[in-house]
């Protein structure tokens, strides 16, 4: 039961991604609280469905 909920979660995730980059592919800027928006509502259905997050390094987003 747990490893149906996390794949219809990762799947969910997955649709709202692909769904927010056909929107956002034709514009020319996003904002940052659209992108934060969408990052927190793909962070809460896989918490939600009790997957463990990853933390990101700083290192590994801005490798400059």
């Amino acid at each position: 039961m747990n490893e149906t909920l996390e794949i219809e979660a990762i799947n969910q995730a997955l649709a709202m991604i692909d769904q927010s980059l056909g929107v956002m592919h034709t514009r020319e800027l996003v904002s940052t609280s659209e992108v934060s928006d969408l990052l927190l509502d793909m962070r809460s259905i896989l918490a939600s469905a009790g997957i463990e997050v990853v933390e990101v390094r700083e290192d590994v987003l801005n490798p400059n």
